[in-house]
C-alpha cells in the first residue's frame, strides 16, 4: 500500500477558543477555513503543557512532560525519545521541518532528515526556570507587558522575518519534493511562530480588524487578591506592577493578534498553493503548541490550565476522517499516535510508554471517554502543576493550592471553583482519585528541581572560555545549486522543471 504523504502546519500561542469550528467566522482566515470544511475539527483540545518546548515536545512524542522530562523552556530534548520524525522515517519517509520546534541541547533534529531553517529561540539552558528562588523574575528572558503596551503596526519585525522565511522554504521544498527525485512518501512539518506575542502586525492585515467588535476580552481584568495563586504568579512572572493597562492597550494588542492570524493564513495559502500547482496530494494537520489569554482575567500569554491559555486548534484533512465536529476532549500528545496510525506505521515497540491516543476513530464517528492530561513545571509555577479535563469538568491540582474544579458546560471561563462546594463532592473525589492514580507530585517535584539545578550548572560552566552553541546551523550547499560545471546543463534544467517538458 502507498503511504499518504503528510503536511503538518504548526502554529505558537493560538488560543483555541477562536476556533470552536474552525476559524470563528469573524476571522479572516480563508485558507483555514478551506481546510477546515473538509477536516475532521477538535473543538475541545489541549497543550500538554502550556509552554513552548514541553508542548512541542510532547507534540511530536506523545509524552507528557513527566515522561519526555521536557519541563520548561530549558529542558533537554534526549536523543533517545522516538517522535513521529523518528517512527516515520525509520518506517520509509523522507521528513523535512521548516521552521521552530525549540529543541533545547545538542540534537536539533530528533527524527528529521532535513531542517530548512534555524530555530527562532535559543537550544540552550540559559532559559532555566529555579524553583530554589520563589518569586525571582529573571529580567532578561521573563514576558512582560511590554509586548501589551508596544502593540501596533510595523511592516517587518524579528518574528515577521522568520516566518517569511519560513514559509517561503517550505514553499520550495513543496516544488522540490514535487520533482520526483525521491520516491520515498514525504511528511513535511512547517512550524510558525506567529501569532505569538509581541504583538505587532503588517498594516495589511491590522486593517483588517478596524471594525471588529472582539477587541475587549469577555471578562474584563480581574483584581489581583481576586485571581487564584497561580495566576497571581503569573502576574508577578510579568511584571505586571510595572505596567499601567489601559483598554487602549488591550484592544491594540488583540487587533495585531487577529491580525497576525490572518498573516499565518497567507503564509499558510501560499504553502497550500504550491501543494495544489504541484498536483500532489497530503494528508493536512494543523494545530498550535498552546494558546493566549489575550487579556482575559487581565491574563496575557500562557502557562494557565485556564482555556484561553491551555486550549488549542487541530484540524485533520485525511482520507477515512470524516469532516466535522468531534467535541470529545483530545490532546497534541495524540498527533503522534494519529500520524503513525494514518500512516500505517507500528509504534507498538514504543507502545506502552506513550500516553497519547490515535485520533483515526473519533474522525469515523467513535467516542472518547479517558481522560486529556496536562502538566506545567516552568516559569511562574514554584512547584509542579497537573490538570485534568474529563467530559463536562476540569480538575487543576498543586500541593501549593487550593483544587480546582470547573463545569465547563455551565461555566465556560472557569469564573466559579466548585472544589469546595458539597453538591460536587463526588465529582471532586472522582477527580481527585484519578489525579492520584497518574501522578505522584512530590516525586515529579523532587525530579523537576534535580533537572533545573543540574542544568544551571552546565550553562553557567559552558559559558566560560570558548563557547560552541546548539543552535541550529542551515546549511546550503552552493555548489550542489542551480548550475555549475560538474552538471550538465541540459539535465539540470530539466530536472528543476515541474511539470517536465515534452
Amino acid at each position: 500500500m502507498t503511504k499518504p504523504n503528510i503536511l503538518i502546519f504548526m502554529v505558537d500561542q493560538l488560543n483555541g477558543t477562536l476556533f470552536p469550528d474552525g476559524p470563528a467566522d469573524w476571522l479572516h482566515a480563508p485558507n483555514l477555513k478551506t481546510l477546515a470544511a473538509r477536516s475532521t475539527r477538535f473543538a475541545n483540545a489541549y497543550t500538554a503543557s502550556p509552554l513552548c518546548a514541553p508542548g512541542r515536545a510532547s507534540f511530536m512524542s506523545g509524552l507528557l512532560p513527566s515522561r519526555s522530562r521536557v519541563y520548561d523552556n530549558a529542558a533537554e530534548f534526549a536523543a533517545d525519545i522516538p517522535t513521529y520524525a523518528h517512527h516515520l522515517r525509520r518506517a520509509g519517509y523522507r521528513t523535512c521541518l521548516s521552521g521552530k520546534m525549540h529543541f533545547v541541547g545538542p540534537d536539533q533534529m530528533h527524527g528529521f532528515e532535513e531542517r530548512l531553517t534555524t530555530d527562532i529561540y535559543p537550544a540552550d539552558f540559559g532559559w532555566t526556570p529555579d524553583y530554589r528562588k520563589p518569586g525571582e523574575r529573571i529580567e532578561w528572558w521573563y514576558h512582560n507587558m511590554g509586548s501589551v503596551t508596544g502593540a501596533g503596526v510595523a511592516e517587518t519585525s524579528n518574528q515577521m522575518e522568520y516566518d517569511d522565511e519560513v514559509a517561503h522554504f517550505a514553499r520550495a521544498k513543496v516544488y522540490d519534493l514535487a520533482r520526483g527525485h525521491d520516491a520515498r512518501p514525504w511528511c513535511l512539518t512547517v512550524s510558525f511562530t506567529h501569532p505569538h506575542d509581541p504583538y505587532v502586525a503588517r498594516r495589511k492585515y491590522w486593517d483588517l480588524y478596524a471594525d471588529c467588535a472582539h477587541l475587549l476580552p469577555e471578562v474584563p481584568a480581574m483584581d489581583y487578591p481576586d485571581h487564584d495563586p497561580h495566576s497571581q504568579r503569573i502576574f508577578d512572572a510579568n511584571d505586571w506592577r510595572s505596567f499601567d493597562i489601559t483598554d487602549e492597550h488591550i484592544r491594540r494588542a488583540r487587533r495585531a493578534y487577529f491580525a497576525n492570524i490572518s498573516y499565518l493564513d497567507d503564509k499558510i495559502g501560499e504553502v497550500m498553493e504550491a501543494l495544489e500547482a504541484t498536483r500532489q496530494e497530503a494528508i493536512i494537520l494543523f494545530v498550535s503548541d498552546h494558546g493566549d489569554m489575550l487579556g482575559e482575567r487581565g491574563l496575557w500569554f500562557k502557562m494557565s490550565f485556564l482555556e484561553g491559555s491551555a486550549r488549542v486548534p487541530m484540524m485533520i484533512a485525511a482520507p477515512g476522517m470524516a469532516p466535522g465536529l468531534v467535541s470529545d476532549p483530545v490532546s497534541n500528545i495524540d498527533v503522534c499516535p494519529t500520524l503513525c496510525a494514518l500512516a500505517g506505521v507500528d509504534m507498538s515497540e514504543v507502545a506502552p510508554w506513550v500516553a497519547g491516543e490515535s485520533l483515526v476513530a473519533l474522525g469515523q464517528g467513535a467516542k472518547r471517554d479517558t481522560p486529556v492530561a496536562m502538566e506545567y513545571a516552568a516559569e511562574a509555577s514554584y512547584a509542579p502543576m497537573v490538570s485534568l479535563r474529563y467530559g463536562r469538568w476540569k480538575y487543576n491540582r498543586c500541593t501549593l493550592d487550593p483544587d480546582q474544579l470547573f463545569d465547563l458546560e455551565a461555566d465556560p471561563h472557569e469564573l466559579m471553583n466548585l472544589a469546595a462546594a458539597p453538591a460536587h463532592a463526588g465529582t471532586l473525589a472522582q477527580m481527585q482519585a484519578k489525579a492520584e492514580a497518574r501522578w505522584d507530585l512530590a516525586t515529579f517535584d523532587a525530579v523537576v528541581r534535580e533537572s533545573q539545578a543540574r542544568r544551571w550548572v552546565v550553562y553557567e560552566a559552558l559559558r566560560e572560555g570558548g563557547y560552541y552553541p546548539w543552535e541550529y546551523q542551515p546549511l546550503q550547499k552552493a555548489s550542489e545549486r542551480y548550475m555549475r560545471n560538474h552538471m550538465d546543463l541540459n539535465e539540470v534544467e530539466e530536472r528543476a522543471r515541474f511539470p517536465r517538458g515534452e
